[in-house]
């Protein structure tokens, strides 16, 4: 899973379709904040359908990570500043998403 995968995360699904990791982070996190296809997180780009959901679960991080040819998985990882980043970047993304879901 590239550099995301030296951070060691916790493999919570693995090959499951983008919906069914949206539904996952819905479901079971306290927040959950869309973003974009293109979004990055650990530095790495997000891609699915949007709007693509990022949740945060006591202090760790839930999100999807595509891999080409491995499928989408959903991965948990503790790491403040950016839990903090995507609350700041999440609160005014998500207003836009579920504009367009609409």
């Amino acid at each position: 899973m590239g550099c995301i995968e030296e951070l060691k995360p916790e493999v919570l699904l693995s090959r499951v379709s983008f919906k069914e990791s949206r539904e996952y982070i819905e479901k079971n996190c306290d927040e959950v904040y869309y973003f974009q296809p293109g979004f990055k997180i650990f530095g790495e780009y997000i891609i699915g359908v949007p709007p693509i959901a990022v949740g945060i679960k006591d202090g760790h991080l839930v999100f999807p990570y595509t891999k080409p040819c491995h499928g989408t998985f959903v991965l948990r990882l503790k790491d403040q500043a950016e839990e903090d980043r995507i609350r700041k970047a999440g609160k005014e993304e998500t207003l836009k998403s579920l504009k367009k879901k609409r």
